[in-house]
């Protein structure tokens, strides 16, 4: 029990008052769950206010920003914070006003920026689209409200100060999303002619079309219909309301209406069949100049599409602060039950007298640390303190001449000191009395610390008091000589920042204290000089690996005075280094004196090699990078040269000194139609794109919950192999709103507990063994979300380990663990051995690829509503394939399948993570309802749905080559291996797929190859965008990489040789596209390559991108540069469509044509007679449009008698009236199966072919890398795209630009880390696991759809291609430009190998593949007795 202390709880008050979307809420908080967030409290407010939405529950991801509209403690101003709700205790908005994504606007009355985010294509699964409009929000709304924006948004504004760092997308590419962002910007404070300033609410910001990237096109008034295209016309509707017949406000005496009134069972005097034709309604809005007539369009040039016209955004007209707040005094609140209370002090003596009274209270500013602690590591916090309502402790006290420091209260938010320290570096020089350089590193450190929504809210106090090892500022504090003011009763504290750190998470603050301000001195003087730097995964909102702070004075002789060296990172605090900084100070600042002193810190930072966090070579060679970097800052900075640094500064000292900061991006699209039709082929905007702007989009945990619903919470094994003891739910079962535990017991037989896709191989609960760490045991059903996760982490579970545990492929190939059902071969040719003895060349290599986690930022989600007879039951789930989620359901309830009723409206992204793997929690979900006889809902947590839901498949591939002198490849013959999980799932078919996307765009005419399945004890992998072709092209990739390195060519002429280039001599003998396939060729599997396309599309790539001049200027870059390279490679891509399963290639569709002339389409998860097939493997289109279409072709056969008779200008409810009372079906089924396919797997005879077509295209990737640190930034990508007619090239362009920047994720970023120790996962959640951010994408991005070209074999609908996979691939290409890049910073460092082939290619990957002298000195080689290192990679 929680007792509050006494003084305090007699003056405090738990009621709570803010206002919502410009509602008053007041609140009695006694009566909330004191675990609930903000997020909890808006998204419980039903239908309405959704839009907010959990996407990672740790502050990663951000769709659950809001805005939070308040004034400012210190100055007064009103400002407009992007805050994550999903952190955000509710007592922190108290006094406040809460702006959701609906609070902005509607549907019928969208926000400008809703409208243009709309119309721009910036949603595609539209999850995350709400927190992305409300980061923009916040940035408009501070644009025109703080005085230190001048009234004005930058390029710089949107794109390169963090505004959107805190916001990710799985789906878009971010690109048209920055696109709609930059039309605002611009100056917002216009005047008049006569120099007076406009009125707010008469002040219009011009669009800026030119930011955006985008031609203004035509001008088209606001009031155009061409505005909201998909606006419904009344008039031309036609239910009883809308049929021509008139109503008794038209006339007295009325006929009977001759469709609407046969419900009246009234027979009208003759049928509209007999009537003459209705006069239809004008084309176009009634006007003269109406956009839709054709005459205004006639002889008018649109050079640009799509030409846009956008609401006017008029900023002095939004959301107002609610008067009453201004008025509104914040008081002492309370609020808790017996587990855990809130106290909210007002004054810095109150919080002193609750610390005394209670020293081991938990301090709570932003809250951006105890909610990830509470929900992810399970801590507990009976009485948290909330402090951001404390004036006293947002204090600021500015340099003066006197007194050189900066002092701030402790509560200060990080994006408020960022600022602060910007302005002071800003002033001018002749007010300058204080050192700039702490100021400095301080500002750099803060740039890439979180997402804007961490740091409006996180304070410094808080940050120092965490105590983190990896803090970004720590190190700052302690190199600077900061200090920390603590206020006790007793009165203040200095302390020292230089040993403030004692230990993990343990610093000298005295206990029952409070930090009151941050002292920073800022008295170095000239002669000083002070950096910071940080390295992590990605530049923006991540983590550091290593961080690190450097002050140096030196005297005007040259001596080094003074030297303070902090390291986070290196140790389980953050550290100095003492004999680094003794050995320096004294000495001549030169390089010989570096050199030594790198010497002494590889010493003194020297690292295990089972280090906790892992990379023990890398961190060391940033420790050692980071002080290099530095060294040459100081000789830049103060002006001494490093003459007696000889080669190793052989470079612009920028390259050393600097780190890689990237532009606003650019790029262009073709914007063009020309295979158009009157629908088809049209650029339109998404058709729910709209609803995602506006929050309205309902996802599966959008719906209003049912009466009596509970929630459910998975049991998940803590053994990766175990058996499995006991289960004890007792302790639960007692705990508050517990209704009961599910397990494998209440499975109707044993059967019914298997399930499996290509073998029934796996349990959806697990029975006497666990085989991988997170695999469900058992499910607590409570009242309530926070109820059931309490009570699941209270089931005890005890385990019997299990030898052997299995993570890595390599360890599966030792033990012979392989799936025993799947075991592939593709022979192509004579025998590959012979080929292999007698070629010119042979070369045999090892790929590796690491997984890749889904990351869609709707978690798997599912709500089973049972229904009481005969065990129906219907089921809501986020899923790709109904038809599974039916199966399952149906099993382990016991009922036929026809009793299962299967929906799915929409996902917040797939990426074939939810084909096969969310069948797992609907049917455990299905099982709870059909026990508790009670609607049961569930939306896992991010590292639940991480952990149980499986990702990419890592492959290691073993090949080996035979190719001619000329670099004809004759003979391939490779070994395939996948880490399939401890279950099959859908693996055999990534394998396949793999298996046939090996040779990629080359003509290899003898194969012999073999794909295996590993079987280890890890998550179960699963289907993801490219289904493994993307795993098997890489390999293509690094083959022709160590042809050209052996042959001594360019790797561009083993694709396509027009001239080659041997060492130094240029042969003029030109060769024939030796490998580059030809068209009508057969592939490995025998299909013959038709419509090929990829040799033109290499050529246009190469000369729209400038691609030879821009390949001389980066050799002659890295050259010219020793820490900087850059690299430039064109890589093709060949993809085939279809299912890898013949019968899986058929579609169905039902289209209903009501009254009205309404239509309703149901395709793909409706049952009609043929069960449903996923929606993945991009081939929606080919399949359900294909019937759709055949359904639609059979309906305006029966149509079209009265359309003669009728006119060809009558409308479709004109038409479907006069067939409904000539008693005509409206309704239609279309079916569709593609014709060719049927390939036999292990018949070397030509049976089917295997794919409908090959979708193909091109990249030219350039970028820059930092060899120093491991950095890189992708200069520009241009694609080439044969996506036959595009049925609609805004959403074409949006799934190359998505798919792009995924693969790009795959190749470079995206790391999955497993525990050695346990099995576990590391990379949970965005915190540890990181997805390419708005930063990451190219800065140049330009995409073009081939055009004028002839597609004679292309039978698909419409003859369009699949899209939404094949430019994963060409993402890698990010990579395989690093690897050029690499190549001349190894040939620098006298290595002339190929580096290895592994992805991701990380930042530390990049680091040590630079192989200088840094690099070496910072390895950290195994050691005997040295265990295996902290991380495995499976």
């Amino acid at each position: 029990m929680v007792v509050p202390p006494p003084s305090f709880a007699s003056i405090a008050s738990s009621d709570i008052l803010f206002y919502l979307n410009g509602t008053r809420i007041a609140l009695n908080a006694s009566q909330i769950d004191p675990d609930a967030t903000l997020l909890d409290f808006i998204r419980s407010q039903g239908p309405g206010f959704t839009g907010t939405k959990l996407g990672c529950g740790e502050g990663g991801c951000g769709a659950c920003t809001v805005v939070i509209q308040s004034k400012h403690p210190r100055t007064g101003i009103l400002q407009h914070l992007a805050v994550n709700a999903c952190l955000a205790p509710l007592v922190s908005v108290d006094g406040k006003h809460v702006i959701t994504v609906e609070g902005l606007g509607d549907s019928d009355n969208p926000h400008p920026l809703q409208e243009r985010m709309w119309k721009m294509s910036g949603s595609q699964c539209g999850f995350c689209t709400p927190g992305i409009v409300m980061s923009l929000y916040a940035l408009l709304r501070t644009a025109y409200s703080d005085p230190a924006k001048l009234r004005r948004l930058t390029l710089e504004d949107v794109e390169l100060k963090g505004a959107l760092d805190g916001n990710l997308c799985r789906c878009t590419g971010y690109k048209t999303i920055l696109d709609a962002a930059k039309t605002f910007v611009g100056e917002y404070l216009a005047k008049t002619q006569n120099g007076g300033i406009l009125e707010d609410k008469d002040f219009v910001v011009p669009v800026n079309y030119v930011a955006a990237n985008m031609d203004a096109g035509e001008a088209v008034s606001a009031d155009c219909c061409k505005t909201y295209p998909n606006k419904l016309d009344p008039s031309g509707l036609s239910t009883n309301i809308s049929l021509s017949a008139p109503s008794i406000q038209e006339t007295p005496v009325l006929a009977i209406d001759p469709v609407a009134g046969l419900s009246g069972r009234t027979a009208p005097v003759s049928t509209i069949a007999a009537q003459a034709p209705t006069p239809t309604k004008p084309k176009g809005c009634g006007r003269a100049d109406c956009c839709q007539l054709s005459s205004v369009d006639e002889g008018k040039k649109h050079p640009w599409f799509p030409r846009f016209t956008f609401r006017s955004y008029k900023p002095g007209t939004e959301l107002i602060f609610p008067p009453a707040l201004s008025k509104y005094t914040p008081k002492p609140l309370m609020y808790g039950n017996e587990d855990r209370i809130w106290l909210r002090p007002t004054t810095l003596t109150q919080l002193i007298d609750i610390s005394q009274a209670s020293p081991d209270v938990k301090l709570v500013g932003g809250s951006s640390e105890i909610q990830i602690e509470v929900k992810l590591k399970a801590q507990t916090y009976p009485m948290c303190v909330y402090i951001s309502d404390i004036p006293e402790l947002f204090t600021v006290s500015l340099p003066t001449p006197s007194r050189p420091s900066l002092h701030f209260g402790a509560n200060l938010p990080l994006a408020e000191l960022e600022t602060l320290c910007q302005t002071l570096i800003d002033a001018p020089d002749d007010t300058h009395t204080y050192a700039r350089g702490p100021l400095e590193a301080i500002r750099a450190q803060l740039r890439y610390f979180a997402g804007w929504q961490i740091r409006n809210v996180a304070s410094v106090g808080g940050n120092i008091a965490t105590a983190s090892p990896i803090s970004d500022l720590n190190p700052v504090w302690v190199a600077t000589g900061a200090k920390v003011v603590a206020r006790t009763t007793e009165g203040s504290l200095e302390l020292g920042m230089d040993d403030f750190f004692v230990g993990y998470r343990k610093t000298r603050l005295p206990k029952a204290s409070v930090i009151e301000k941050i002292v920073v001195p800022l008295d170095g003087g000239p002669r000083e000089v002070v950096k910071a730097y940080k390295q992590a995964r990605r530049r923006d909102d991540d983590i550091a690996i290593v961080t690190s702070c450097f002050a140096m004075r030196i005297d005007e002789e040259g001596i080094i005075g003074h030297a303070k060296f902090a390291y986070g990172g290196m140790a389980a605090w953050t550290i100095s280094v003492p004999k680094t900084q003794a050995f320096v100070t004294g000495k001549v600042f030169n390089y010989a004196t570096l050199e030594d002193a790198l010497e002494v810190l590889a010493e003194e930072v020297d690292l295990p090699y089972d280090v906790p966090g892992g990379m023990p070579s890398y961190r060391k060679t940033l420790a050692l990078s980071f002080l290099f970097k530095f060294w040459n800052a100081v000789s830049v900075e103060l002006s001494i040269p490093l003459h007696d640094a000889g080669a190793a500064l052989a470079t612009n000292p920028q390259d050393i000194v600097g780190s890689i900061h990237r532009q606003p991006s650019s790029g262009r699209r073709d914007n063009s139609d020309p295979y158009a039709q009157e629908v088809v082929g049209k650029a339109e905007p998404h058709l729910s794109g709209l609803k995602h702007t506006t929050g309205e989009a309902v996802y599966t945990d959008d719906i209003p919950s049912i009466q009596n619903e509970a929630y459910g919470a998975l049991v998940l094994s803590t053994r990766a192999h175990a058996k499995i003891i006991s289960v004890d739910a007792s302790k639960a079962l007692e705990m508050k709103g517990v209704i009961t535990f599910i397990s494998h017991n209440d499975m109707p037989s044993p059967k019914a507990n298997m399930w499996g896709t290509a073998a029934l191989d796996e349990y959806f609960l697990a029975v006497d063994e666990v085989t991988v760490y997170g695999q469900p045991i058992g499910m607590i059903v409570a009242q309530t979300k926070h109820q059931a996760h309490r009570a699941a982490r209270a089931v005890q579970v005890l385990y019997e380990d299990i030898s052997p545990l299995i993570l890595t492929i390599e360890e599966a190939i030792e033990r012979g663990s392989f799936h025993p059902q799947f075991d592939r071969k593709i022979e192509r040719g004579d025998g590959v051995d012979g080929i292999l003895a007698s070629a010119d060349h042979v070369a045999e290599g090892t790929t590796r690829m690491g997984g890749q986690e889904h990351f869609y930022l709707e978690t798997m989600a599912c709500l089973a509503v049972p229904k009481f007879e005969s065990g129906e039951m219907e089921i809501f789930s986020s899923t790709q394939a109904l038809n599974d989620c039916q199966r399952w359901v149906a099993q382990v309830t016991g009922v036929p399948r026809n009793r299962i009723v299967a929906r799915g409206k929409r996902m917040g992204g797939g990426f074939g993570g939810k084909e096969t793997r969310a069948s797992q929690l609907s049917a455990i979900l299905a099982l709870a309802a059909k026990k508790t006889k009670r609607p049961v809902r569930c939306m896992l947590d991010r590292s639940v749905d991480i952990q149980t839901t499986g990702q990419r498949h890592p492959f290691r591939v073993d090949w080996k080559v035979g190719f001619t002198y000329e670099g004809k490849i004759l003979a391939l013959k490779a070994q395939l291996f996948a880490n399939a999980g401890h279950t099959l799932d859908i693996s055999g078919g990534v394998v396949d797929r793999a298996l046939t996307h090996i040779e990629n765009c080359l003509y290899i005419p003898h194969v012999e190859l073999r794909g295996r399945c590993c079987k280890t004890n890890t998550v179960s992998n699963t289907a993801f965008r490219g289904f493994g072709g993307p795993q098997g092209m890489v390999v293509a990739e690094h083959y022709v990489e160590v042809i050209a390195h052996r042959l001594g060519m360019d790797i561009d002429h083993i694709r396509e040789v027009r001239g080659l280039l041997i060492g130094y001599c240029f042969c003029l003998y030109v060769f024939p596209q030796i490998n580059l396939y030809k068209e009508g060729q057969e592939t490995p599997y025998l299909q013959p390559v038709l419509d090929w396309h990829v040799p033109r599309l290499l050529q246009d790539c190469r000369v729209t991108s400038q691609y030879d001049r821009r390949r001389a200027e980066v050799d002659r870059f890295n050259q010219e540069h020793r820490w900087r390279k850059r690299g430039l490679v064109l890589v093709p891509t060949k993809f085939g469509l279809a299912f890898g399963v013949r019968a899986m290639n058929q579609g169905a569709a039902l289209v209903h044509i009501y009254i009205d002339g309404s239509v309703l389409v149901a395709h793909g998860g409706t049952e009609m007679g043929q069960d449903a097939v996923p929606t993945a493997a991009s081939a929606g289109s080919d399949l359900q449009g294909h019937a759709v279409h055949n359904a639609c072709v059979e309906l305006n056969r029966r149509l079209e008698p009265f359309r003669q008779r009728l006119g060809n200008d009558a409308s479709l409810a004109t038409l479907a009236a006069a067939a409904f009372t000539d008693q005509v079906s409206l309704s239609a089924t279309g079916y569709f199966k593609p014709e060719g396919l049927g390939y036999e797997w292990g018949n070397t005879k030509k049976t089917g072919n295997l794919f409908m077509y090959f979708t193909q295209g091109v990249a030219a990737t350039e970028v820059e890398v930092d060899t120093l640190t491991g950095d890189h930034t992708v200069l520009r990508v241009d694609i080439h795209m044969d996506v036959g007619k595009s049925l609609n090239p805004a959403i074409d362009y949006g799934q190359i630009e998505g798919a792009f920047t995924q693969g790009q994720g795959w190749a470079t970023i995206e790391e999955s880390l497993w525990l050695r120790q346990n099995g576990a996962i590391f990379t949970q959640g965005p915190g540890a696991y990181k997805l390419p951010g708005f930063s990451d994408i190219p800065q140049v991005f330009n995409v073009s759809l081939l055009r004028d070209a002839e597609w004679p074999n292309l039978n698909s609908i419409k003859s369009s291609k699949g899209i939404g996979e094949p430019p994963l691939f060409l993402g890698a290409s990010v990579a395989l430009a690093i690897r050029y890049a690499l190549r001349s910073a190894r040939k620098d460092a006298g290595i002339t190998d190929v580096q290895e082939f592994r992805l991701p290619l990380t930042s530390e990957r990049i680091r040590m593949a630079a192989g200088d002298f840094l690099a070496k000195k910072g390895t950290v080689e195994r050691k005997e007795g040295d265990r295996d290192g902290f991380f495995a990679y499976i």
